[in-house]
């Protein structure tokens, strides 16, 4: 614990510190609580995207098994750019998906086999489905983050500062209590020496 003065203008300060450290306190515990829930939604909107990948793939697989030709269906396209705002959550600015956007690559509409054209739709909406999952996982990466350093902060002013503040308080009373009291008795004893100087002079 740092030395403090015993001053009225320390008793002052501590005062002053305790009010903003038990005013900042709930405002740290609200941030932990939204930054935990946001946490919750987007870890339940990945498994979501997961579960529609699933369905999606199982659809997809149900129609290309019937077609035999090897066709590598990600060479008449790649993805471009990813399009993405900035959001806030609970005072963090993050990443949000908008877009993916493909660039696609010429080919025979003749002599290419007629499902390629919903198999490279299927292809861009599984990667794009992906691509949000990963801007999803960066989200929750950031607001974990997050929430640690708001648990540090909460866990410095519940456990040392506001206790720490307290106990200076207490100190700088006392003290205060003690020398106020010393005064009094000085004064008393002054002024008894007083009384018996005027009362030895009168006689």
């Amino acid at each position: 614990m740092a030395k403090i003065r015993l001053t009225k203008n320390e008793l002052k300060n501590q005062r002053e510190a305790l009010k903003r450290y038990t005013r900042y306190l709930p405002t740290l515990e609200l941030k932990k609580i939204q930054l935990v829930n946001e946490i919750r939604m987007i870890t339940q909107q990945i498994e979501k995207i997961q579960n529609e990948i699933r369905r999606f793939e199982q659809e997809v697989f149900q129609w290309v098994a019937v077609f035999g030709e090897d066709i590598d269906l990600q060479s008449f396209f790649s993805l471009e750019k990813v399009i993405t705002t900035t959001g806030n959550i609970a005072g963090i600015d993050i990443e949000i998906f908008e877009n993916a956007i493909f660039k696609d690559e010429e080919y025979d509409l003749f002599m290419t086999p007629l499902w390629v054209d919903r198999g490279i739709a299927a292809c861009k909406e599984r990667i794009t489905q992906e691509v949000r999952i990963r801007i999803l996982e960066q989200q929750i990466e950031v607001l974990r983050q997050e929430l640690r350093i708001t648990i540090q902060r909460i866990n410095l002013f519940e456990k040392v500062k506001i206790p720490e503040t307290r106990e200076n308080i207490r100190i700088i009373r006392i003290y205060l209590g003690d020398m106020m009291t010393a005064e009094v008795v000085r004064g008393k004893i002054s002024k008894s020496k007083i009384q018996q100087k005027r009362e030895l002079a009168a006689a």
